[in-house]
């Protein structure tokens, strides 16, 4: 479990295919106290690790995890928004975030206001039902509140902070963005399902 709280920005040093794809990430994190097998959310796919080193750790990403995330379009040098698996006891800042990736949406306007960035982004129409005005999302793992809704297109804010301390800085129209909806959401409206039957 995640918060949707990102706490470093990792950099891809290594691409390579070995059945599945293996990639390197460079990360600020000690690693002296990563363990193997440790859940690392990477651009908010909960991403196991499988290689340490001084300043980086190694993942193994299946097929499915390439079929439902923009996974497909890292390269060598991009750059990830990273988050550590929640311990008892921390801050749950943003929301509960699972790393389980539902799918892409793209962004299809920018534009600033003030000192903010207004993006609007296109999700995929399965998921579109799940997104609510000021409710929340994650995209790219970051714990986000969702301003309007229209469709299939939502609008999100960044102030200055978020956008330093994240990728949300590089952000730009036609960007592919992983998309985890809320876990609430998605419970209520199974319930909702369920009581039609």
């Amino acid at each position: 479990m995640f918060t949707g709280i990102i706490t470093d920005i990792g950099v891809i040093t290594e691409l390579e295919q070995q059945g599945d794809l293996r990639a390197r990430i460079q990360t600020s994190y000690d690693t002296a106290g990563i363990d193997m097998g440790a859940s690392i959310a990477s651009n908010g796919c909960c991403l196991t690790v499988v290689a340490l080193g001084d300043d980086w750790y190694d993942v193994q990403i299946s097929a499915e995890s390439l079929d439902k995330t923009n996974i497909g379009d890292w390269k060598v040098g991009s750059r990830l928004n990273l988050e550590r698996a929640l311990k008892v006891g921390d801050e749950l800042g943003g929301h509960i975030v699972s790393g389980h990736v539902d799918g892409v949406a793209e962004i299809i306007a920018m534009q600033d206001e003030g000192d903010s960035t207004r993006v609007t982004l296109r999700a995929p129409e399965e998921f579109a039902k799940f997104i609510a005005p000021k409710g929340s999302v994650a995209l790219n793992g970051t714990s986000l509140t969702v301003n309007e809704v229209d469709g299939c297109d939502f609008g999100i804010n960044f102030i200055p902070h978020t956008k330093e301390v994240t990728i949300w800085g590089d952000a730009k129209v036609g960007d592919r963005i992983n998309l985890e909806i809320d876990t609430v959401a998605r419970y209520v409206a199974r319930l909702g399902d369920y009581n039609a039957l």
